[in-house]
């Protein structure tokens, strides 16, 4: 096996470095199959030993040693992923169809097997004699609720036809997902907009000029500009070229990624959708929606659209406000009625600066990224007493990777390890997201701390501008550290209830909460400093920031309710009649969308966050999770946004309590009551 050997696999051998970091600077694409190879070999070999057990069934040898079965497969899997995503490469990306189907058979295996199964039942039916009580065995309780109900729904209970089908079903799947992403990332790499003329780049902002200009040098064209789909040369163009012509070209094919063409996702949205469907009636549920809901706050997916349609109703009027308020500055500036969806991030731009006086590239500089980064790091240190402090012996996957050690303060003790991993790249999906490395909880005999991770796509720094951000990028850091800090904080016996895993519609209460401070003066004086004077950002600015808060807010509003709409339409119908996913799309999301779009744009065929990602059935998430984060914040503000007693207690009933306990359960316990509907609409002026 040469450099795969288990003796020098960087997969299979304990770490030596300090607190258990991954070696990636030893890790080779050849080393995947072979350590995932020796992983399952090791799961199997464990599970065995369960299966074969001649004692009695309990919690320690059953339950127990289920959980800590096939830790190595989760090593293994946990790294693949997260360069698969961050930085892939064409190997990775054909490791994945190997890769994928492995790991789904080997669950399948797991959760099909009836004696391991029967064992768990056991465990399960006899709870309360073997001891495994709320008051004592809390956790131990919940991890054995949660162990018999992953079995129940994925088919320990079905007939062994019915088995043999979903054990396909999931085969198929696996292989599906990394296959859209995969399309997506090609597709918006292949699209390139070539300016030579100097006249067609009037407006857009210097900072994306000079990358454009960096961008066409690299590919020879010293003298022109390349504009690419990646998000932080995207938006720019978008809301600031003044070349109507070239803005409708960006967005045609923007909007139009993997949708026809060489990278089509158009016969993957049906086939997945699909299966899906198959998966959840081989169940018996009547759809993806309701197999998926029963184990979220919101419990069905008619629950789910009531939620959306008491959305719709307060902000489908406020966004046709919005979208007619910048219709009519176009109008009126260009003597042009005509107005198109890829005039709307322009005009609206406008007419924020029209009315607020806020143009968002004069907060750029107050926003320069090691400045964001050290005040997410002080929000942190003054909420929950964490320091976070950058090392340089710990191994990185890539060279824009920072890495840094998280103790707490006040006790001097070893959070985490957080990695960082801000600039795009061509190796690297669009978007944002948190991830874990290694997860908190029981790993090798003992609870060990985790090792989250960060990755978004912000301005790269050129050779005359450090990274400066948006205060969308602000937001979005703040979102995604909210996340990490869900990981950190994570304080559980077993991994499967640490951190992270919770019920997907509160598991951005922790991310969109942290978005709040990004706007309050008290919170952008510890880091809005003029990267240049590094004089603080002027209170008039903040103010305009403050009362541009709620800017567009219906329109806004109505494109998450068109995506959550959009996601159900997909999952909580059968979906075998769709032939045509463009009319389908437009019918499924005929009531939401203010702005008809052209007729090659589809949102599904790019929808990664569905088809790729954790959330089918789930994206109306994002806007449950903000009921949630506007009524906590709503407490901070009353207290005060640094208040210690608030902050300990969002800390010690939310961020380290993990799936623990229900949801519900873990909000009430820091809010002393159930969530104030309401108190999203209040945020948003909508009410």
């Amino acid at each position: 096996m040469g450099t795969s050997s288990t003796d020098s696999n960087p997969l299979l051998k304990p770490s030596t470095l300090r607190h258990g970091a991954f070696p990636f600077d030893q890790l080779k694409n050849e080393h995947y199959e072979p350590a995932l190879e020796v992983a399952i070999a090791e799961a199997r070999a464990n599970l065995d030993q369960i299966r074969s057990s001649t004692s009695a069934p309990t919690f320690e040898n059953t339950i127990l040693a289920l959980e800590t079965a096939s830790e190595t497969v989760g090593r293994v899997s946990s790294i693949f992923y997260n360069l698969l995503h961050a930085d892939t490469n064409d190997t990775l990306q054909a490791l994945a169809q190997k890769i994928a189907p492995k790991l789904a058979s080997f669950s399948s295996d797991v959760l099909l097997d009836p004696k391991i199964f029967g064992r768990v039942k056991s465990v399960w039916d006899q709870r309360e004699t073997l001891g495994l009580t709320k008051s004592t065995h809390a956790e131990e309780l919940r991890l054995t609720e949660k162990t018999y109900k992953d079995f129940v729904r994925n088919g320990a209970l079905l007939d062994d036809t019915k088995k043999e089908k979903l054990r396909a079903i999931d085969q198929e799947l696996s292989k599906l997902a990394p296959q859209f992403s995969d399309n997506v990332l090609k597709a918006t790499n292949a699209f390139e907009l070539w300016i030579a003329d100097k006249k067609d780049l009037a407006g857009i902002p210097e900072t994306a000029i000079e990358a454009a200009a960096i961008a066409a040098k690299e590919k020879g064209k010293d003298g022109q500009w390349l504009f690419t789909l990646q998000i932080p040369i995207y938006l720019p163009f978008m809301t600031y070229a003044e070349n109507r012509t070239l803005r409708e070209k960006m967005y045609r094919a923007y909007s139009s990624r993997a949708y026809k063409g060489e990278f089509s996702n158009e016969d993957l949205t049906k086939k997945i959708s699909l299966l899906r469907h198959q998966r959840a009636e081989l169940l018996g549920q009547n759809s993806h929606a309701q197999f998926v809901l029963q184990e979220r706050m919101a419990e069905s997916p008619e629950k789910a659209m009531a939620f959306l349609e008491r959305l719709l109703e307060k902000a489908r009027p406020a966004g046709e406000r919005d979208l007619a308020q910048v219709r009519e500055l176009k109008a009126k500036e260009t003597g042009d009625a005509d107005f198109q969806a890829w005039d709307y991030a322009f005009w609206s731009e406008r007419l924020k600066m029209k009315l607020h006086d806020l143009d968002d590239e004069v907060l750029r500089p107050y926003f320069k990224l090691e400045n964001v980064i050290e005040g997410v790091f002080e929000h942190a240190r003054r909420l929950y007493g964490l320091e976070f402090k950058e090392v340089h012996d710990i191994p990185k996957y890539h060279q824009d990777v920072r890495v840094f050690d998280v103790t707490d303060s006040k006790k001097g003790t070893f959070i985490g390890l957080f990695y960082t991993d801000f600039f795009p790249r061509p190796s690297k999906q669009g978007g944002a997201w948190a991830n874990s490395i290694r997860e908190q909880g029981l790993q090798g005999g003992k609870i060990e701390r985790p090792h989250a991770t960060i990755v978004c796509n912000f301005p790269k720094s050129t050779p005359t501008t450090p990274s400066l951000l948006s205060i969308d990028d602000v937001r979005t850091l703040f979102h995604e550290f909210g996340h990490a800090l869900h990981s950190l904080l994570s304080d559980t016996k077993f991994v499967s209830l640490g951190g992270t895993n919770v019920y997907w519609d509160f598991v951005e209460l922790p991310s969109q909460i942290m978005e709040n401070w990004a706007i309050e003066e008290e919170g952008l004086n510890l880091f809005a400093r003029h990267y240049q004077t590094g004089e603080k950002m002027p209170k008039d600015l903040i103010q305009k920031i403050q009362s541009s808060a709620k800017f567009q807010a219906g329109w806004f509003t109505m494109r998450q309710i068109t995506f959550a709409m959009l996601d159900l339409a997909w999952h909580a119908a059968d979906p075998s009649k769709i032939t045509d996913i463009g009319e389908f799309e437009k019918k499924a999301t005929a009531r939401t969308v203010l702005l008809p779009t052209p007729k090659e744009s589809n949102m599904s065929a790019s929808f990664s966050h569905i088809f790729a990602g954790g959330y089918s059935a789930g994206y109306y998430s994002y806007k449950w999770a903000e009921v949630l984060d506007a009524d906590a914040f709503e407490l901070f503000k009353e207290k005060g946004l640094f208040n210690e007693e608030v902050a300990m207690r969002f800390r010690e009933n939310i961020l380290s309590r993990g799936g623990t306990k229900h949801p519900m359960e873990l909000y009430k316990q820091f809010r002393g009551r159930e969530p104030d509907p309401d108190a999203l609409l209040r945020r948003d002026g909508l009410i």
